[in-house]
């Protein structure tokens, strides 16, 4: 897999899918979570009822439609909140390779991934990052490409060095 560092909107990149670091509802939220709710419009919401009645429990992943959004899907994964005591990395890394697992179930080649948990949540950035590319790098997969989308420059240049791209 090829995995790029990409500084942006995850809104916008268009490909197969793109990862919501969600909340457990699943009925959105704030950060990226409230950021593909309101660029995918309320279809994304609609489907998150119809497929989720019960939310998602931590480290899960499940998809919707993407609605508006120009990619084909949503992954929501749902991050462990640090600032709540959910502090096991394993939860964290589990987004990932969940991630790519539906991935594959849905046939879904490329795809943007938030930096989960590393916003609101309080999980430290650079541990964060390490935990996605690691996770990437090491889950079979047959996803050709993932980006690690950040929205600031300090954040896309701590991914970039990491990547490596």
């Amino acid at each position: 897999m090829r995995i790029t560092a990409v500084q942006g909107d995850i809104t916008a990149q268009e490909v197969d899918a793109v990862v919501n670091a969600a909340n457990r509802a699943m009925r959105g939220g704030g950060g990226v979570d409230g950021a593909i709710h309101r660029a995918g419009g309320p279809a994304v919401l609609e489907d998150c009822r119809r497929r989720f009645p019960n939310g998602l429990a931590t480290g899960e992943a499940g998809w919707t439609t993407a609605g508006d959004l120009p990619a084909r899907w949503v992954i929501h994964v749902v991050g462990p909140n640090r600032n709540r005591g959910e502090t096991d990395r394993n939860l964290l890394t589990s987004c990932y390779a969940n991630a790519l697992a539906v991935a594959d179930e849905i046939g879904a080649t490329s795809v943007a991934f938030p930096l989960v948990s590393a916003g609101s949540y309080g999980w430290p950035r650079e541990d964060a990052i390490l935990a996605a590319v690691e996770t990437l790098r090491g889950t079979p997969t047959q996803v050709g490409d993932a980006c690690i989308v950040a929205f600031g420059a300090d954040a896309y240049d701590a991914v970039r060095r990491l990547v490596g791209a």
